[in-house]
């Protein structure tokens, strides 16, 4: 019921930032629990990071811990990943996602709704 839509992706050389952005439509992502995956070529799509509707729980992958950060904002009914410190093997194609129900927020398949991606770009 939800559509999802990132963007803010790009090509950075290693040790910059960016911020990327999940905006969604059709119903508040106050209703969902809020994921970020990746995925590189010729591998798995990852678990990134997922933050829980309050707000006040928020889990990462041990790679990009201290690093990247996911937030929401329901009043702008967007999620966001700040990316700093990038890394090239932070290269992949970035998914926002929406749960209703989760029992592993590390769990892809706990997410029902996903956008298109966008591609971030780390150059050494």
């Amino acid at each position: 019921q939800v559509q999802l839509v990132e963007s803010g992706g790009g090509l950075v050389q290693a040790g910059g930032s960016l911020r990327l952005s999940c905006a969604a439509s059709g119903r508040a992502v106050s209703l969902y629990v809020m994921g970020w995956f990746r995925q590189s070529p010729g591998k798995e799509r990852d678990f990134v990071a997922a933050i829980r509707r309050s707000g006040d729980n928020t889990v990462y992958t041990d790679s990009v811990k201290g690093r990247l950060t996911i937030s929401r904002d329901n009043a702008k009914n967007t999620v966001y990943l700040q990316m700093n410190s990038l890394k090239p093997e932070d290269t992949a194609v970035y998914y926002c996602a929406a749960a209703t129900t989760v029992y592993n927020l590390r769990n892809q398949r706990d997410y029902v709704y996903w956008g298109q991606g966008t591609q971030v770009t780390v150059s050494s």
